[in-house]
């Protein structure tokens, strides 16, 4: 099973050891800030409530705090505060999603998504490089289901 670090590599070099972006990980929020991950996360749950495979996941009374806790997260794992860590310690990603029926199909619509909401936010080339297979990589990492699994 892989393991999600915490924290970046400091080199900017991806953690499956091929080469990657120029901009260290760590530092993409110093790049791009608050407002950048603002609008990031923003332009991607203004998708999910009519989106027919990830919008059943999340409850109507909770969009705004799912997209808190997503932004939060993202700022500390790009080298923000660490407000996520102090609110709800470590992310355990696996097993806060764990509950929800992420297949191939939900990974596939949820970088789609994503991928829309990185255009809209439209953050400096540097930040889209690391942010594009951060989130790629993570959604695979998130699958808990196979396609003919029952949620």
């Amino acid at each position: 099973m892989s393991v999600m670090p915490l924290r970046p590599s400091r080199s900017g070099t991806p953690h499956n050891g091929t080469v990657g972006p120029t901009l260290p990980e760590d530092k993409v929020y110093e790049l791009i800030g608050d407002d950048g991950f603002r609008r990031l996360t923003g332009a991607f749950y203004r998708q999910i409530p009519a989106d027919d495979i990830l919008g059943p996941m999340y409850p109507a009374s909770d969009f705004a705090g799912a997209e808190q806790r997503l932004r939060d997260f993202l700022i500390f794992r790009f080298g923000g505060p660490p407000v996520y860590i102090e609110k709800r310690g470590h992310p355990r990603l696996r097993m806060r999603h764990n509950p929800f029926p992420v297949d191939q199909a939900a990974r596939d619509r949820w970088v789609h998504l994503m991928n829309n909401a990185l255009t809209e936010a439209a953050l400096p080339a540097e930040a889209e490089a690391v942010l594009r297979p951060f989130f790629e990589h993570v959604a695979t990492f998130l699958i808990n289901r196979n396609q003919e699994q029952p949620a």
